[in-house]
């Protein structure tokens, strides 16, 4: 008996066997499938998905055979992968000279043999596809090339197996990342927000305090301090709304009816009957409450805050169809310019819109809008005229 050698590039060939992390793995059907197929094709006893490691011969699907691995310097394979032929042939062991006294051909009677090696993109031979007899015979050329042929589809089942693993492993790396970007950004937001709120709270008390011998330019920079401190507050209000989306997300669905949820809007706004006006037949909907409640308030907000007009007016409609429930929210504000309507669910972009207070909006609102809507199944668009009012248009699955 001849020991099969090591190719030359072993330490490459089994570092790229390891990243497949297919060593010492449970049967799968889709491996046992097809060394089923394979012995049918060649009409032999025995069909191997084999896998060659540093010191033995791991058998990832084995039909007709009950050994899980054999040691590699007594195997048919070891001998296969350094072929480089598509297919390495044995048709009678006891007559060739490397397999003379191998305990496979004593003890298993492994008479007959044919391997294709299973090779990675760079030609590296992780371990091979074969079958065995217990006599002498040779293939047929179609049987051959079934083989040669089959392999290559095993090759794509380990490329699959090993791309899905990675994909999975990226997304719980974005899953924990996202998780502590959360919570930086909530931890860090509340703690800026105490803060902030003295800052406001000194300015406020600064400019009211009796007998101030402030100059008219001190007053202009406490002004300015406020303004920039109201600002920032803005900011981190819209990030703590932004990251509390998921939460939201988590919410049961349950059965809400249309009419108490705008009226939980109405009041949350403190708007009369004159301002606020809605649409929507007594309907009831299966929905995610809170996360709908969150859309429309951000809405009704905006609607409220961009609008000059003394009698400003908003309008909730809903409908719904097969696959979806409908809402709008309608305004009589300022309205948005055509050019300026594709950007406004970008975030930090605020098309330099100044609201009722004399502010710049953040930018974070309506992209948190869509973000939610986007995640609950639906879309969301804007018609807008400039001096006669927007509407909202978003959608929910069923």
């Amino acid at each position: 008996m001849i020991k099969p050698g090591f190719p030359i590039n072993e330490l490459e060939r089994v570092s790229s066997l390891q990243k497949y992390k297919l060593l010492d793995t449970l049967p799968e059907s889709d491996f046992d499938n097809i060394t089923s197929l394979v012995a049918t094709i060649c009409d032999v006893p025995i069909s191997l998905i084999t896998l060659l490691d540093a010191d033995r011969n791991f058998f990832k699907s084995h039909h007709g055979l009950d050994l899980q691995e054999s040691p590699r310097d007594i195997s048919f394979c070891g001998h296969a992968i350094l072929n480089e032929d598509d297919i390495f042939i044995v048709e009678d062991s006891r007559q060739d000279i490397r397999f003379k006294d191998n305990p496979l051909v004593n003890g298993y009677k492994a008479i007959f043999y044919a391997g294709v090696p299973l090779r990675d993109q760079d030609g590296l031979a992780l371990g091979t596809l074969c079958v065995y007899d217990h006599k002498p015979r040779q293939l047929t050329s179609l049987q051959k090339k079934a083989l040669i042929t089959i392999s290559k589809q095993v090759m794509n089942l380990f490329e699959l197996r090993l791309n899905n693993r990675l994909l999975d492993e990226t997304k719980q790396e974005l899953i924990d990342r996202n998780n502590e970007l959360n919570k930086f950004a909530s931890h860090v937001s509340h703690d800026l927000k105490s803060p902030l709120a003295n800052i406001i709270s000194l300015t406020n008390f600064l400019k009211e305090e009796d007998g101030n011998t402030f100059t008219e330019e001190s007053v202009e920079f406490i002004n300015y301090i406020e303004e920039s401190a109201e600002s920032l507050k803005d900011y981190i209000d819209g990030i703590l709304m932004h990251y509390k989306t998921n939460e939201l997300l988590r919410a049961d669905k349950e059965l809400v009816s249309i009419d108490q949820l705008f009226d939980s809007v109405q009041r949350m706004h403190m708007l009369d009957d004159n301002q606020f006006k809605t649409n929507s037949n007594t309907q009831n909907a299966f929905i995610n409450k809170a996360a709908i409640t969150q859309i429309l308030i951000n809405l009704v907000d905006n609607a409220l805050k961009y609008n000059k007009k003394s009698n400003p007016e908003v309008l909730l409609n809903y409908t719904e169809n097969k696959h979806h429930y409908l809402f709008s929210v309608t305004d009589n504000g300022n309205g948005i310019p055509d050019n300026q309507q594709e950007e406004v669910f970008k975030l930090f972009n605020n098309n330099n819109q100044i609201d009722t207070t004399g502010k710049k909006g953040t930018g974070i609102g309506l992209f948190t809008v869509q973000s939610l809507v986007k995640k609950l199944g639906g879309s969301i668009t804007l018609q807008s005229e400039v001096g006669t009012g927007s509407t909202f248009k978003f959608t929910i699955a069923k």
